[in-house]
């Protein structure tokens, strides 16, 4: 199958497809709308990017009647994932007037229960849903599809618990679509307890590994944020810089527009217009650089990023994947840089052990300037004192890790 009018779509999502200018559909979308369509369970293994909202999405506007009330919903991890994914819903339903409704914290809830009082479809974080669902301000009773997306995400962010007691309120006749980057036991148990004979399909990783370079350097802590300029200087495109932490996030966006590099930061503790406000400006390439926690690294809309930079390694190794997805996408290159630093082994260590097949090369520590930092990366420390010393990289004792990324 390799056109749209294959597989099962109706005139008017074919029309609204046409419109939105995808002439061919993806793997996945190849693959799974045939049977969202037919009203199967499903559960889609695929990485952000591959196209899985407009899979679900042609389900969701194809089921759901005009002036029914509330009979779809998809629960997402983040806030950015919810309004993403109602922009593109709205867009699936053209000349369908259905009413589409967005909810999540970190806003008033009033404004949100004038919307749920007349919506056809709700996406949402599970938090918020189910604040609105205990005070009697959402009607379930009449839902005929439920989607879990970026189910893994959910579940590593101790979504758990409110995701069950939201199943739990729906209805049990329903059709239910799982999406997940990566299906794990936690993932297969709750399908296994809450989807009813499921088709599994998976698809291709979205990056191309034949044209994703990975590499790491080994520096000194308080050498990385000069290592890291050097490296920007060399750049090319857009870049995005992994943190773990919002502090951290703050201390790297700081020091590269001291020394007057095009910034802009995003993490959890900025409101929803301004994440959304930034996303955008960065889209539009009016930044060069996006520093950021794991937030970012699922379920947004970034394009042409060239280059992926972990600051910090992430503790969960699926994690570093999925910052290593947001380059080298629909037949582009990218690079992944890993600025290790003595408290960055574990963690890679746990990264290559999961994940062999990876090429992480060790590339040579350049001599470069060191700055004088603004602020302190952690416990108060000073990073280091000001000086144009160089640093060959050279005897640092750090563990050593071959080419393909293995101590």
């Amino acid at each position: 199958m390799n056109k749209f009018e294959d597989i099962g779509l109706n005139s008017q999502l074919l029309m609204a497809i046409n419109r939105l200018g995808y002439e061919e559909p993806t793997e996945i979308q190849s693959k799974i709308i045939p049977h969202i369509m037919e009203g199967k369970d499903v559960i889609g293994e695929s990485s952000t990017g591959s196209g899985k909202t407009l899979a679900f999405g042609c389900g969701v506007v194809n089921k759901v009647e005009e002036k029914q009330g509330l009979q779809a919903l998809i629960l997402a991890p983040t806030r950015e994932l919810v309004d993403q994914v109602r922009k593109e819903i709205v867009k699936i339903a053209l000349n369908k007037k259905l009413h589409i409704t967005s909810i999540y914290g970190g806003v008033g809830m009033g404004p949100q229960i004038e919307e749920l009082k007349r919506t056809n479809v709700v996406i949402a974080t599970p938090g918020r849903l189910l604040d609105h669902y205990r005070r009697g301000n959402i009607n379930l009773k009449n839902l005929k599809v439920l989607v879990l997306d970026e189910a893994d995400r959910m579940l590593d962010m101790g979504f758990i618990d409110d995701i069950e007691k939201v199943i739990k309120a729906c209805p049990k006749e329903r059709q239910t679509l799982l999406f997940s980057a990566t299906i794990n036991p936690r993932i297969k148990t709750l399908s296994a307890r809450y989807l009813k004979n499921p088709v599994d399909i998976k698809a291709e990783k979205y990056v191309d590994p034949s044209k994703l370079t990975q590499v790491y350097y080994d520096v000194n802590k308080n050498s990385r944020i000069s290592l890291l300029l050097h490296l920007l200087d060399e750049k090319e495109g857009l870049a995005m810089i992994f943190c773990n932490t919002r502090k951290m996030v703050d201390f790297v966006t700081k020091n590269l527009r001291e020394n007057k590099i095009s910034t802009v930061a995003i993490h959890g503790g900025l409101t929803q217009n301004k994440r959304t406000n930034i996303i955008d400006q960065f889209n539009k390439g009016k930044f060069e650089v996006l520093v950021c926690t794991d937030v970012a690294a699922r379920g947004l809309h970034i394009e042409d990023v060239s280059q992926v930079y972990n600051y910090e390694i992430p503790k969960d190794p699926n994690d570093y994947v999925h910052r290593s997805g947001r380059t080298a996408r629909a037949g582009e290159s990218g690079k992944v840089i890993n600025l290790l630093c003595e408290y960055d082994h574990d963690n890679f260590g746990r990264v290559v052990n999961e994940y062999r097949n990876f090429n992480i090369e060790k590339m040579e520590t350049p001599k470069f300037k060191r700055i004088f930092a603004v602020g302190t990366e952690s416990f108060g420390k000073p990073q280091f004192r000001r000086g144009p010393r160089r640093n060959s990289g050279r005897g640092n004792g750090r563990p050593h890790y071959n080419n393909r990324g293995k101590r």
